[in-house]
């Protein structure tokens, strides 16, 4: 099947299988392989890309699904090589170890943010519960996020 969609501001046009993940699709095929795959059942949220401003599970979510859609992947969360403000705050609280959530949590942070920018720590608690993280403990991550927050109110301003 032929897919078409804007990918981190590109636009791609794939032919796919119709069992295909997006989680696959942008592994395999695109080659984007920030996106990470672990669970393969939606659990875990390795696989969080944003599709059209909301969190999603690629891994749950057929490549199909993606037709029109406007995807982003944590490749794709800066428009140069520099780290985006969301990412320095995890560098900077080293809210990451291991590295293998990292990408989840980047794309699901900042979907939040972007929807809700005056998100309070109870709120950001709860999205990321969603997120599973086998090494930091989540503080770091939490104190990371809301550091990040005054550059999407600012955004959010505009």
């Amino acid at each position: 099947m032929n897919v078409e969609f804007t990918l981190n501001g590109t636009a791609v046009k794939i032919d796919v299988e119709p069992r295909t993940t997006l989680a696959d699709c942008l592994r395999h095929i695109v080659r984007k392989t920030g996106t990470h795959l672990a669970c393969e059942h939606g659990v875990c949220g390795a696989c969080t890309v944003i599709m059209n401003g909301d969190a999603i599970r690629s891994c749950l979510t057929l490549a199909v699904q993606a037709s029109n859609s406007e995807i982003t992947t944590v490749e794709g969360l800066t428009a140069d090589e520099t780290l985006s403000p969301l990412q320095s705050s995890f560098k900077k609280h080293n809210a990451l170890q291991c590295g293998f959530c990292t990408p989840g949590m980047l794309t699901t942070a900042h979907a939040l943010l972007s929807q809700e920018p005056d998100a309070d720590e109870k709120r950001i608690r709860e999205v990321i519960s969603g997120n599973l993280c086998r090494c930091t403990g989540y503080i770091p991550i939490i104190e990371a996020v809301l550091d990040a927050k005054p550059f999407y109110i600012k955004q959010s301003d505009v």
